[in-house]
């Protein structure tokens, strides 16, 4: 790691470009890009190096027809709608997705898909950072610092600012791209992410994402998490930038979540990030032919956004797992109503819509396939219409139970007798096993329970990732309000005030509060 060091601009940008050349990218400068021929921009209204694009695009689709592959560019540039954000929805879509060219073989309409990139293996990917890169859109003129090309798309934007300045600081930088989005909406149009740094800190966000919401990302290999000595840009390039991160990025954690007519765009943060792929590789290992069915416990404090990771974690679970079923439990029918709503509004990431079951008949209905669906819950339904034993729903191995709230009823395996008429009565745990018999289980808590009787990892397994109240503080993640001698965490999302959640917390409606949150 690099000795903490205040530097220029231009000491920046050369810096930065080291960092990003350990990792794997070819820099340039923006005239050594144009001079050498590397790039072949007819003037600098083009954002696409179309050249390297098209070259990549041949290699990763070799099926294809030089026309295929010029009829895909053409839609990738001829932005089709006047809202960027609308453009920008579009583009990742095309990303996570392919492109659906239509053409003719021989007498036969068909349909080939582009793909973009070649998500399995990196190196097939062209990996480029140019500085000082030229924009120019309605007779505005701007010089970018640093912009990431990949297979020639324009896809991280950073911005740097001069350390040595006392009067410049990062939020010069952060509104240096706020003012790009409105002059120079066509590079932002292909952006997935954006950096601001003024070599003391360095903050990622999205097009959507206000001040508060670019957030530090704090580890390089997902083990160490690194403080204030270490460049905080260093461990941002290093650590999401690199070819294999970025891409695992691009694939599977970014989503553009719909509430009304407000879209919002969300980059996972690196504790989710970590998070979801530790548990989707216990995921696997839990459910193999020689596995113990429990795939551990994700401890994430309140408010540090654990819907949004168990929505991550679902989105690359059903593609890594070959389409499992996936069924999503709680214990309460708002918490339900709400996290199938976050899950509702992500449908793009999940490709696919989840089902929301209203009774036990209509939960045995949606479990009766062979594999696939998204299925909501409550614990209260795995319940035997008499008796003590719970009818099998399904026996199926390809079944992953997603609890939220884990520490709360995922007890009572052992006999409750009734002292007055002898009577037995079980937990829903057990009854869910019943029903479940052979479904692997995790479980998503921001307070874990550990006592003999009632033990979260003695349920789930062992903890996968932990990400405490103090973690989540110091990253701006959660903000802690003290109410009545009470500590509640929340997380921000963007646009969400928080004098109305405090408002709500005094006024007695927390509940209002978890669900904005």
């Amino acid at each position: 790691m690099a000795e903490e060091y205040r530097f220029n601009e231009n000491e920046l940008e050369l810096v930065a470009l080291r960092w990003l050349e350990e990792v794997g990218y070819t820099s340039v400068s923006a005239k050594e890009l144009e001079d050498s021929g590397m790039s072949k921009r007819k003037d600098y209204k083009e954002v696409v190096l179309i050249d390297r694009l098209k070259e990549v695009l041949v290699t990763i689709n070799p099926d294809v027809s030089m026309a295929v592959i010029d009829e895909a560019i053409k839609t990738i540039t001829v932005h089709k709608h006047p809202d960027m954000a609308v453009n920008n929805q579009t583009f990742h879509r095309y990303i996570t997705d392919g492109i659906e060219i239509p053409t003719r073989e021989g007498n036969r309409n068909v349909t080939k898909r582009i793909l973009l990139f070649d998500f399995n293996e990196p190196r097939n990917n062209d990996f480029l950072a140019v500085n000082q890169f030229i924009v120019e859109e309605d007779n505005q003129r701007k010089r970018t610092d640093i912009i990431l090309f990949v297979n020639g798309l324009p896809i991280v934007l950073f911005e740097l600012k001069n350390a040595t300045d006392e009067s410049v600081g990062i939020s010069d930088a952060y509104n240096q791209l706020q003012t790009y989005k409105q002059e120079i909406p066509s590079l932002l149009t292909f952006n997935e992410f954006m950096v601001a740094s003024d070599g003391v800190q360095a903050k990622v966000g999205t097009l959507s994402s206000n001040e508060e919401r670019f957030m530090v990302w704090r580890t390089i290999d997902g083990k160490v998490e690194h403080g204030t000595a270490s460049s905080q840009l260093e461990v941002l390039i290093k650590g999401m930038c690199n070819p294999e991160v970025l891409l695992d990025l691009l694939h599977h954690f970014i989503l553009f979540k719909t509430d009304g007519d407000k879209t919002i765009k969300i980059l996972a943060a690196y504790h989710q990030y970590h998070a979801v792929n530790r548990a989707v590789e216990e995921a696997k290992r839990a459910v193999s032919t020689e596995g113990d069915n429990k795939i551990g416990v994700v401890w994430h404090t309140q408010g540090s956004g654990k819907s949004l990771s168990m929505v991550f974690y679902t989105g690359k679970l059903v593609q890594e797992l070959n389409n499992p079923t996936v069924v999503v439990l709680t214990d309460r029918n708002d918490l339900d109503d709400q996290l199938f709503l976050t899950f509702s509004q992500s449908s793009d990431l999940l490709r696919q819509t989840p089902k929301q079951a209203n009774d036990g008949d209509e939960l045995k209905e949606l479990l009766s396939v062979n594999a696939g669906g998204i299925v909501f819950s409550t614990m209260q339904k795995f319940a035997p219409k008499e008796g003590n034993q719970m009818d099998v729903l399904t026996d199926r191995r390809n079944v992953i139970v997603m609890a939220d709230e884990a520490h709360r009823s995922q007890y009572g395996f052992s006999a409750d007798v009734n002292a007055k008429d002898g009577s037995i009565k079980y937990g829903y745990a057990k009854y869910l096993r019943d029903a479940l018999p052979n479904a692997s289980y995790i479980g998503f808590t921001g307070t874990p329970i550990s006592s003999a009787d009632k033990s979260t990892k003695a349920v789930f397994g062992d903890y996968i990732d932990v990400y405490d109240m103090t973690q989540a503080v110091e990253d701006g993640a959660t903000v802690k309000i003290y109410y009545e001698s009470r500590i509640i965490p929340v997380s921000l999302p963007d646009g969400l005030d928080i004098d109305d959640l405090v408002e709500d917390i005094v006024e007695g409606q927390e509940d209002d509060v978890a669900s904005k949150t």
